[in-house]
């Protein structure tokens, strides 16, 4: 804090003498305070969306445990029969937005594929 002024109850004061740098662990003087470190933190918008896997385990464990919600069966039976814009539809007026439907119609139509090959698998 060099800028030589300081607020007081709303009115500028300046200082008799200039505030120093933190010279160490004082309680007292002029350059009182702790000395600290600034932290470079990562920008959280370069995080987000990106998922752990620990997080996409826990999922999947869920998932296997609890299967589907009501919702997303009736979701699933939509585009088995190939009716993709109701069940997008239907997703929207359960998830509330377009982009959160159009995700979990994705997720849905991969799960078909996915129980479709696990299958084929058996059959042979």
């Amino acid at each position: 804090a060099g800028s030589g002024t300081f607020t007081r109850g709303g009115a500028r004061m300046t200082r008799h003498v200039e505030a120093t740098e933190v010279k160490g662990n004082r309680a007292f003087g002029l350059g009182k305070g702790h000395k600290t470190q600034t932290l470079k933190k990562k920008r959280i918008s370069r995080r987000i969306g990106h998922q752990n896997k620990r997080v996409a385990f826990v999922r999947s464990v869920v998932r296997e445990v609890a299967g589907f919600a009501p919702y997303e069966k009736r979701c699933l039976e939509l585009l088995r029969v190939n009716k993709d814009k109701r069940a997008l539809k239907y997703c929207k007026k359960k998830l509330g937005t377009h982009k959160r439907a159009k995700t979990k119609r994705e997720e849905m139509s991969n799960v078909i594929v996915a129980q479709r090959k696990a299958q084929l698998a058996d059959k042979e």
